[in-house]
């Protein structure tokens, strides 16, 4: 069973060796009662650690995935290289109506 409290930043900072007492402690403003975060124990930090650095990299890569779809859809065909915005206009429109 784990031993958990809740507390605000300036009770944890008063009294630092309550974190050796507990395997994490959920951090609260006292006034509003809005929930700040969370300290783990050392013994958890690592495996915490471990745990989202992998959550953050799965995050990135489908982030990443998603603008990758989108990627090559700008590019102008070969035929188009070295002319203007207006030369390509012009050129599409011959080779659409013709001369």
């Amino acid at each position: 069973m784990s031993r958990t409290t809740t507390m605000s930043i300036r009770e944890l900072t008063r009294s630092g060796k309550k974190l050796k007492e507990y395997d994490y402690i959920d951090i609260e403003d006292r006034k509003s009662h809005d929930y700040k975060g969370v300290f783990v124990s050392e013994k958890y930090a690592d495996e915490v650690k471990d745990f989202l650095e992998k959550k953050l990299e799965s995050e990135k890569k489908k982030r990443l995935d998603e603008i990758m779809k989108y990627v090559g859809k700008g590019k102008i065909h070969e035929r188009f290289n070295g002319l203007t915005a207006s030369e390509i206009r012009e050129k599409i429109a011959k080779e659409k109506y013709g001369s």
